[in-house]
């Protein structure tokens, strides 16, 4: 019974195509055929619409072979794919890397002079040394970025004073640095 509704629905379809005959214009001019307006009512007749089945059906086939090649592409990702938890140890190590960038950050910065070692801890201890004016003056020259004038200022003493405490604690540093300094091993 189906089957019956099916062909008979196709059969209609076809008959549609068919009741139009073909009538070629001559050249340079545009022939309609009776009663038809310009494109409303106008069916293809049986050579466009081979054409237009010939083509869907490149299409369709252009389409699967597409299609199947996806999916053999699919099968062939996943039969090499591993996850990262079937992997030995030894694989799996290899795969990172440590980014060294800020290492350099968390280090200590160790400077060479006269072929000691100096570290910043070695540093504070040095000005810890000092007397508390001297170190005032060190630090808030060299740390704080002020002059001489300004920390005058703030001490209610003399430029040269502050200039001759900042200067005389440098044989201070000097000495202590040298002797609790490090050698230098450079290989």
């Amino acid at each position: 019974m189906l089957l019956k509704k099916f062909f008979e629905k196709i059969s209609k379809n076809l008959r549609r195509f068919s009741k139009t005959p073909y009538c070629p214009a001559k050249r340079g001019k545009h022939h309609q055929l009776s009663n038809e307006k310009g494109g409303e009512n106008v069916e293809p007749n049986s050579r466009e619409f081979y054409k237009q089945c010939a083509f869907q059906k490149f299409c369709n086939t252009v389409l699967h072979n597409e299609a199947c090649d996806a999916h053999r592409e699919l099968h062939r990702h996943k039969a090499r794919e591993v996850t990262f938890s079937d992997l030995p140890l030894d694989e799996a190590r290899q795969l990172h890397t440590f980014d060294e960038y800020f290492k350099r950050e968390t280090a200590e910065t160790v400077f060479e002079k006269a072929g000691k070692k100096i570290t910043p801890k070695l540093l504070l201890e040095a000005i810890r040394t000092l007397p508390e004016e001297k170190r005032k003056a060190v630090l808030l020259y060299y740390f704080e970025g002020m002059n001489d004038t300004e920390i005058a200022k703030l001490f209610n003493t003399s430029r040269s004073t502050i200039q001759y405490r900042r200067t005389s604690s440098f044989e201070k540093l000097r000495k202590y640095l040298e002797e609790n300094a490090d050698e230098w091993d450079e290989w």
